[in-house]
């Protein structure tokens, strides 16, 4: 008799690093249901109407597709009435609540851990990213510590943990106290080659939704500053303060279609990231790519950009230690066969090969 696997996911109303990893999961486990909180159908990617998905109660609640932090108290509640269909194994992509999720008898609880919660976890710091929520200040940091204990008592339950960085393997020593493997997220590593050197162009790139927390304005302004030719790939909430911000060398691409992705990325003298991100797919994106990456020395980016090797660290998220970072650059100094050969420890293929192991079939 065929294994089951059912696969857990926290939400499914817009498309970034989160519902990458549920595709590639998808994929390799196509008959397998996926259980969510709620859905968009109108908004997600056209494919996903031929998967399986079944939602809890909470997909009917008024708004909860563009407004959906609003209901953070709910999640843990929806996903605790869930029952499930019978399971050899439950693979729960996680960077939310669905870890609360009951298993079925019998079966063991695999949990790709995104990230612990940062609702939770990091409620002033979630705060400091999304102003537009500050008003409900005092009663997210109260519910933030209430969930705290139960989040960690739900995490006890989950057999095998899996980490998609050292920064995500140290959050859920912290917080779970609870040891887990690491397995980098996928990165389809053949979408991209290198150029050769003479067809690299003059400008640094970076590619990303414009929302705060990402830390674009750094990169806009250090580049501003130092007059250098800077490309924005990406839309989002912050574009017009990001113009008002950026000098006559910075150009706005808007959102850049799949397939022209590959060569904007594969003629850049070096791709900027001065976020603090659980990983990012962007930046490996550009190794594999053959193009160096400038980075903030925190979370995700300490797993691929070794300096000297693969890019430059810079300490401070500040715009001196990025103008200090991109000045002490040299693109001569790295060599795009051996950045694309670094980027293939992420390879799509290793991580489908490492998740199979770990469910066994």
């Amino acid at each position: 008799m065929a294994k089951q696997i059912t696969i857990l996911h926290d939400w499914l109303n817009q498309v970034g690093g989160a519902e990458d990893v549920l595709q590639v999961l998808q994929s390799q486990y196509p008959n397998a249901p996926i259980y969510t909180s709620m859905y968009w159908r109108a908004e997600m990617p056209n494919y996903y109407q031929t998967w399986q998905i079944h939602t809890t109660w909470m997909d009917k609640l008024p708004g909860i597709y563009t407004k959906h932090r609003l209901y953070l108290p709910l999640y843990a509640l929806a996903f605790s009435g869930l029952r499930l269909p019978e399971s050899d194994v439950v693979l729960s992509n996680k960077n939310g609540f669905c870890i609360f999720t009951p298993k079925p008898q019998g079966a063991r609880h695999i949990c790709y851990c995104l990230a612990p919660s940062r609702y939770v976890y990091d409620p002033l710091g979630y705060l400091q990213r999304e102003q537009k929520y500050q008003k409900f200040k005092n009663i997210l940091i109260a519910w933030a510590w209430l969930m705290r204990s139960l989040e960690a008592r739900a995490a006890q339950k989950v057999d095998t943990f899996i980490a998609i960085s050292k920064e995500i393997q140290q959050r859920v020593r912290t917080y779970y106290r609870r040891e887990s493997e690491i397995i980098y997220p996928p990165v389809d590593v053949a979408r991209f080659q290198p150029v050769d050197i003479e067809d690299v162009a003059d400008y640094y790139l970076v590619v990303s939704r414009l929302i705060s927390y990402k830390a674009i304005d750094l990169a806009v302004r250090a580049c501003t500053e130092l007059g250098l030719p800077l490309k924005v790939a990406g839309k989002g909430a912050d574009l017009e303060r990001l113009k008002q911000l950026a000098g006559p060398t910075v150009q706005f691409l808007g959102y850049v279609p799949d397939e022209q992705l590959p060569a904007l990325m594969a003629r850049c003298r070096a791709f900027l990231f001065p976020g603090f991100e659980d990983f990012g797919i962007t930046p490996v994106q550009a190794l594999s790519a053959g193009r160096p990456v400038i980075a903030f020395a925190a979370g995700g980016a300490e797993d691929y950009v070794v300096p000297g090797e693969t890019g430059v660290l810079f300490a401070e998220q500040s715009v001196a230690s990025l103008k200090n970072a991109i000045q002490a650059f040299s693109p001569e100094s790295y060599s795009p066969a051996k950045l694309r050969q670094f980027a293939m420890r992420f390879d799509r293929q290793l991580f489908l090969d490492n998740i199979r192991q770990q469910v066994g079939f």
